[in-house]
């Protein structure tokens, strides 16, 4: 059961989301190749696209390695989200996201993100601008609304319907709740019910429970997954098979899980050389070990062992050394914390 975005149908409805930070070229390919039904760049900042910031333009690699290739763009300026549209499709996007649900104060304090949700004149006018320049589809990633008292969601989602947007993302929470609290999956239907385009909710779901509750209480078509991938980027396939059979992927096994780990590190350094990249590896390898401690496959104390060790190397060999080390510790010692 796919979604349709304009010419595109998703394979499944369970999407990665777009994460400063995190969902990288490297982490969206293997995400794609692993089941995500659609998976979203990091957020470009369209003004640091259009001057060819080196940093912003690897935010937008990924053409021909997923597809559809979806780049979101931020900004708050209409003429530079135009120009970041255009500069988008030439490097090969096939669908552009608009963001306008970042709560970080680096991005909403610069009147960006979620801070558009204060002023939706302002807010169509840079969607507007998007979709004129675009020649493919355009989506919009909002929240709730700035707080509680300015719910303005489902508005924002009628007018954006209106001008050209082809499927809308809401995460259940205010700008003001940043991640703190539940999202609230039932105020997400509000917007179901003025929309007639594709409606996608984001918030909290990390297990298959969750998104079946999240599907139910907010009306939307499929779901966004966002920390719950970290440490274990197969998972959104995961959901996706356990939601629709036959559209995602079976949970790899324990020996696949850690050579997934351990490709992922190689395309990390092949992304930002070795140097950084071990840096940039750390809290992927630091995330893959809390879920396999979680899981059972090593002790607490292993766990912790580990992370001491592995997070400190700089050197790329010694850290697939300790990741050598970390496979036997799944393999050998697995069977003992299970019967512990």
């Amino acid at each position: 059961m796919g979604i349709n975005i304009g010419a595109h149908t998703t394979r499944n409805r369970v999407f990665l989301a777009p994460m400063s930070g995190v969902t990288d070229e490297p982490f969206r390919v293997l995400a794609h190749r692993y089941g995500a039904g659609l998976v979203v760049s990091e957020m470009v900042a369209s003004n640091a696209l259009v001057e060819a910031r080196p940093y912003m333009v690897r935010r937008a690699t990924g053409a021909g390695q997923v597809s559809p290739f979806v780049l979101q763009l931020a900004g708050r300026e209409p003429e530079w989200m135009a120009k970041g549209a255009e500069i988008a499709q030439a490097i090969g996007a096939d669908i552009i996201d608009i963001n306008m649900g970042c709560p970080a104060r680096e991005v909403a304090g610069k009147l960006s993100g979620s801070a558009l949700m204060r002023d939706l004149d302002h807010a169509c006018s840079l969607i507007e601008a998007t979709v004129k320049a675009s020649s493919v589809p355009v989506t919009l990633k909002m929240r709730l609304g700035w707080d509680h008292d300015c719910l303005n969601a489902p508005e924002l989602a009628v007018r954006a319907e209106a001008l050209g947007i082809a499927m809308i993302t809401v995460h259940g929470r205010t700008r003001n709740q940043f991640y703190k609290g539940k999202a609230d999956w039932s105020a997400i239907k509000a917007v179901r019910e003025v929309i007639s385009i594709p409606l996608i909710a984001n918030g909290d779901g990390s297990s298959i429970d969750d998104i079946r509750a999240m599907l139910e209480a907010s009306g939307a078509d499929g779901v966004m997954i966002g920390r719950g991938a970290y440490g274990r980027l197969w998972w959104p396939g995961v959901l996706a098979e356990l939601l629709d059979p036959g559209s995602g992927i079976k949970e790899p096994p324990i020996d696949e899980q850690w050579a997934i780990v351990r490709e992922h590190f190689s395309l990390i350094l092949g992304h930002y050389g070795e140097t950084h990249g071990v840096k940039v590896a750390r809290k992927h390898l630091g995330w893959a070990i809390e879920r396999w401690r979680d899981a059972g496959f090593i002790t607490g104390e292993q766990a912790i062992e580990t992370r001491r060790v592995l997070l400190r190397l700089s050197a790329p060999e010694a850290v697939l050394e300790g990741l050598g080390d970390l496979r036997g510790l799944l393999n050998g010692e697995s069977a003992k914390v299970e019967a512990a």
